[in-house]
C-alpha cells in the first residue's frame, strides 16, 4: 500500500469517527493494500497495518477499547461472529467509496489498458466471417483469438436476441440481415473496462440504422455533458433527452452508464437518482441502449475519463454501424 492511500484512508476514518477498519478479500481490500491479499487487513490509527490469515486472527488485532468499527461490505455473517466486535459497526464503503470514485494516474492507466483490450476484440469482429456461425461459437472465437490480454467476457447476441439486454450467447445461427450486438469486458491489474458495439450482417434490418443513429447521438450527448461540476444525473439526462425525443423512449434501458474500476460496476451511477458531482479522475462507461422487443436492440458503450476539460474517451474503435461480411 502507498503512503498516500494510507493517509487518505486514515483521514477518512478520523472524520467518520472510526476506531478500526476491518477488510476481507474484496475490491476495497485490493484498493487499500494496493495488491490482491488472501487474508484480512485491520487498520487502527496509531498502529501499523495488521494482516491476518482469517477472521479469528483479525479479531486478535482489534483493540478491546474500540467503539466504532468499519467492516468490509462483503463481510460474511460467520466472519462477523468470529470477529466478536463489541462496538457499533458501519460499512467500510462509507469511508472508501469517496476515495475510490476518483482514480489515481496509475489506476487510470490500468483502466486504459483494459479498454485497449476490449478494442482488440471488437477489431477482430470486423475481420471474421459470421454467416452460419452461432452466437456461442463467435463469442468463444472473439475471446480466444483476439490476442488481447485480460478479456473476461464476450457477449454476442444476434437477430431478435439483441432485444434482450441480459442475453447469454446461445446456439442461435447468425444469418444475413441480422443485427449483431457485441459487448466486451476486460481487466488489467484488477481494473475493468467495458465496450459495446452494434453490427449488421450484409445489410441492416428495417429501421435498424435509424435506431443506431439515435444511440450514437445519445452517447455523444452524454460524453459532451461529462465535465467537472456536472452531476451524474445530468449526464444521464443529456442522453435521455436525445433518446426520448427520438420516439424510442419506450424501448430505452434506463440508466446511461456507471463507474468502472476495481469493481465491474461502481459509482458514479449515470442515473436520474445519482447526484454525485463529477470531478477529474472519475472513470465511467457511457452505454445507452435501445431494445425493441422481438425485433432488435443495441448498445453503444465506451469508457470515458472526466478531465479538467471534459470527457476523454479511452476506447479507440469506431462507433459507426459496421457491416460484417456474410
Amino acid at each position: 500500500m502507498t503512503g498516500e492511500v494510507m493517509a487518505d484512508v486514515l483521514a477518512r476514518m478520523s472524520a467518520a469517527g472510526l476506531d478500526a477498519l476491518v477488510l476481507r478479500p474484496s475490491p476495497d481490500l485490493r484498493y487499500v493494500a494496493g495488491r490482491d491479499v488472501s487474508g484480512f487487513l485491520v487498520l487502527v490509527p496509531g498502529l501499523p497495518p495488521g494482516f491476518a490469515a482469517d477472521a479469528a486472527e483479525a479479531a486478535a488485532l482489534i483493540p478491546a477499547s474500540v467503539s466504532r468499527v468499519g467492516v468490509d461490505a462483503q463481510m460474511r455473517a460467520h466472519e462477523l461472529f468470529v470477529l466478536r466486535v463489541d462496538a457499533d459497526l458501519v460499512l467500510a464503503s462509507a469511508v472508501l467509496d469517496p476515495l475510490r470514485v476518483t482514480k489515481r494516474p496509475d489506476e487510470i492507466a490500468a483502466i486504459a489498458r483494459a479498454a485497449a483490450a476490449t478494442d482488440g476484440v471488437l477489431a477482430l469482429a470486423r475481420e471474421l466471417s459470421w454467416f452460419g456461425a452461432t452466437e456461442r461459437v463467435m463469442a468463444r472465437r472473439l475471446a480466444t483469438e483476439s490476442g488481447a490480454e485480460g478479456v473476461l467476457s464476450v457477449v454476442v447476441a444476434a437477430g431478435e436476441n439483441t432485444a434482450r439486454p441480459r442475453h447469454t450467447p446461445a446456439g442461435r445461427v447468425i444469418n444475413p440481415g441480422d443485427a449483431v450486438s457485441i459487448r466486451v469486458t476486460a481487466e488489467s491489474d484488477g481494473y475493468h473496462a467495458h465496450a459495446s458495439r452494434g453490427f449488421v450482417v450484409a445489410e441492416p434490418p428495417e429501421d435498424f440504422d435509424a435506431v443506431y443513429a439515435v444511440l450514437l447521438s445519445a452517447r455523444d450527448a452524454a460524453a459532451e455533458a461529462v465535465r467537472p461540476g456536472v452531476t451524474a444525473a445530468e449526464v444521464d439526462a443529456a442522453a435521455w433527452s436525445v433518446l426520448d425525443e427520438s420516439g424510442y423512449g419506450a424501448y430505452v434501458t434506463r440508466g446511461t452508464g456507471y463507474g468502472v474500476g476495481l469493481d465491474r460496476r461502481e459509482a458514479p451511477w449515470l442515473t436520474a437518482a445519482d447526484r454525485t458531482v463529477l470531478a477529474p479522475g472519475m472513470t465511467m462507461t457511457i452505454e445507452p441502449g435501445i431494445h425493441v422487443p422481438d425485433l432488435y436492440g443495441a448498445r453503444v458503450g465506451d469508457v470515458v475519463e472526466c478531465t479538467d476539460t471534459g470527457a476523454r474517451t479511452m476506447n479507440q474503435m469506431p462507433r459507426a454501424l459496421h457491416v460484417l461480411d456474410p
